[in-house]
């Protein structure tokens, strides 16, 4: 997973991208969670509150904006390393840090 998306973090940054679904509030919180200090995400999901209020679509993105607020995008960053080490100590590599952070989204309420 990792790999695939290295090869998308590759593309440029006005690529789109099209989820199949509205996670994005979701997604946000869990992000915020990572990366509280992110004010660039802060900013992202304030916004992305009031189109859902209005009820808008967040939806598509962009790699920029991915790159930016994603944790995913983000794995190499030293706050989300640090992050993820913080849940689970044994996250010292790329690929187990990355692993870490999923296992986390995936528990995350």
């Amino acid at each position: 997973m990792l790999a695939s998306l290295d090869k998308l973090a590759a593309l440029p940054d006005a690529t789109r991208i099209c989820c199949a679904h509205e996670y994005t509030l979701s997604n946000l919180r869990f992000a915020a969670a990572v990366e509280p200090a992110n004010q660039t995400l802060m900013d992202y999901a304030e916004s992305a509150r009031d189109l859902r209020a209005r009820p808008q679509p967040t939806l598509p993105s962009t790699l920029g904006v991915e790159r930016q607020i994603s944790p995913f995008l983000r794995t190499r960053q030293t706050a989300v390393i640090q992050a993820t080490q913080a849940i689970d100590a044994c996250a010292q590599d790329e690929v187990s840090v990355f692993a870490a952070l999923r296992l986390w989204k995936n528990r995350f309420q």
